[in-house]
């Protein structure tokens, strides 16, 4: 994982109106970034969104983001994105000698620059066609007291968190409710999808950034799916619960599709 060149591919044609992302889904690091770092994998894999990739690959025309964000974090400002100290990312110990470098601390940055450099002529072509929709998966512990302890109440944890912060209501709005009516609806052997909205997640960087370069054209959701479709702290996958995630976020595509025909 030498370059910046293999942290960031795109799948699909790209001219429909419709892509995903999966920032958080990668786990490599470039070897002098694992070097320095002390986490223990298991915990960094834990704070990682695991799977997350397979669930954006569901829409044909998406990224695909090697890299952790352990070595950089594509959904902050780019002045938060890289952890230095345990302040940055939750209390963790990261680093060795407890703190990054900063000769190291610039190539993250690096790895965090070649990201968007990549995604902004995309999506400039996608917005030059008019509105579109990006799904930015990511996923949720919801085990954070301990893998043999209660989970975290469902009230404030759905299953579905869509993060709609950033986004012109007035103008997305239909849009949003649709969405989220649409996997609600999606009974597949797991029953509906209890999806919210802005309950405990409301997008950040990534939202933000397309909110801001593509005003009442770009329409990013967050989503954050709860990790009942794994075991949290040993990293197994739950097919069939994952099965029904992907099932039912692909059911709830043409629904999108049809509300940004009604916006063209």
């Amino acid at each position: 994982m030498g370059g910046t060149s293999d942290a960031v591919a795109f799948v699909g044609d790209w001219t429909g109106q419709l892509v995903a992302t999966s920032v958080h889904a990668g786990h490599a690091l470039r070897p002098e970034i694992a070097e320095a770092m002390v986490l223990d994998e298991a915990e960094r894999f834990r704070e990682e969104d695991p799977f997350t990739d397979r669930l954006a690959a569901v829409v044909p025309d998406h990224v695909v983001t090697t890299r952790s964000r352990f070595e950089a974090d594509l959904n902050r400002p780019r002045r938060e994105a890289v952890y230095r100290t345990p302040d940055d990312c939750w209390g963790l110990e990261v680093w060795r000698g407890g703190e990054l470098s900063d000769e190291l601390f610039e190539g993250s940055l690096a790895t965090y620059d070649a990201f968007y450099d990549a995604l902004a002529p995309r999506l400039d072509a996608v917005a030059e066609r008019g509105p579109f929709v990006l799904l930015d998966v990511h996923s949720y512990n919801h085990r954070r007291d301990g893998a043999d302890e209660p989970p975290a109440p469902a009230a404030e944890n759905p299953e579905v968190n869509v993060g709609t912060g950033s986004l012109d209501h007035d103008l997305f709005g239909p849009l949003v409710e649709r969405f989220m009516g649409d996997l609600r609806d999606a009974s597949l052997g797991c029953g509906p999808l209890d999806a919210r909205e802005n309950v405990a997640f409301e997008g950040r960087n990534l939202a933000w950034w397309v909110h801001d370069r593509y005003p009442r054209v770009g329409c990013v959701l967050a989503l954050e799916f709860k990790k009942t479709f794994m075991d949290e702290w040993t990293g197994e996958l739950h097919a069939d619960r994952f099965r029904c995630a992907q099932q039912g976020l692909a059911a709830a595509l043409p629904g999108l599709l049809d509300e940004l025909a009604l916006l063209r």
